[in-house]
């Protein structure tokens, strides 16, 4: 059986432990039909105003709706969960965890494209999807590419950021080709999101443009108090907090 690519996002009711998925989006790319599935779910979490500012769903929008599990996306989702198939998501951990909940454990092959940003345009001064949106023009693009997919893109949707995301997969490969031009592109995106990113530098706080190294040397404490402290700390600067410090 060919191999299947599934681009997806979600829209959930906020980021803390009880949130839950109130809308799931997905392309499925790699069979001679391409799939568009794009469902709003109801939850019994209300929708947080700092989620409804971000993604603009209320809670009439999702009145009535099925749960996440019920949808037609869901269960076409579980049909596609081998370890044949990938799993396209920019920011993949949020999302992943966010899927778990409604108890979907991914099979498939994940390429996390905010990782592999990160070890592939090292000098950004960011790497979220809206950023390569306008950096990278995406945004020119995008009416002419849901034109070619027959989709109809709306407000408060998820599907547009499918879209821009496979706009920006597509920039992403290329790159990863160039970078690593004797290897399978697609497996090297595979295995750079299994590879922790090495932070060099503070990007935020007390310590902006002070390299980790450095820190560790006049301010060790520090660096133990934000492993410590900061429940909410990258995955990758935890990473190398513990690097630098020896742990």
């Amino acid at each position: 059986m060919a191999k299947q690519y599934i681009i997806l996002d979600t829209e959930t009711t906020g980021t803390g432990e009880l949130d839950r998925v109130i809308q799931l989006g997905y392309i499925v790319l790699g069979a001679k039909i391409i799939e568009v599935h794009n469902e709003f779910c109801s939850s019994q979490e209300p929708i947080s105003f700092g989620a409804m500012e971000i993604h603009g769903i209320t809670p009439d929008l999702i009145e009535g709706k099925p749960t996440c599990q019920e949808t037609i996306a869901y269960k076409r989702l579980l049909e596609l969960n081998t370890q044949d198939n990938y799993m396209i998501i920019h920011n993949a951990p949020f999302d992943l965890d966010m899927l778990h909940k409604e108890g979907f454990n991914v099979q498939m092959q994940v390429i996390d494209t905010l990782r592999v940003a990160k070890h592939i345009f090292t000098d950004e001064e960011a790497h979220r999807l809206q950023y390569f949106r306008y950096k990278m023009g995406l945004y020119k693009e995008e009416q002419k590419e849901a034109e070619a997919l027959n989709i109809v893109i709306k407000a408060h949707d998820a599907i547009g950021d499918v879209l821009v995301l496979k706009l920006f997969l597509s920039k992403l490969k290329e790159a990863v080709q160039q970078r690593f031009p004797n290897e399978n592109p697609v497996d090297k995106m595979v295995d750079l999101t299994n590879t922790p990113v090495i932070i060099e530098s503070f990007k935020f706080g007390k310590y902006k443009g002070k390299t980790l190294k450095e820190v560790a040397v006049s301010d060790a404490p520090y660096l133990r108090w934000m492993l410590k402290s900061m429940e909410n700390l990258d995955e990758d600067m935890r990473y190398s907090l513990n690097l630098v410090l020896g742990l």
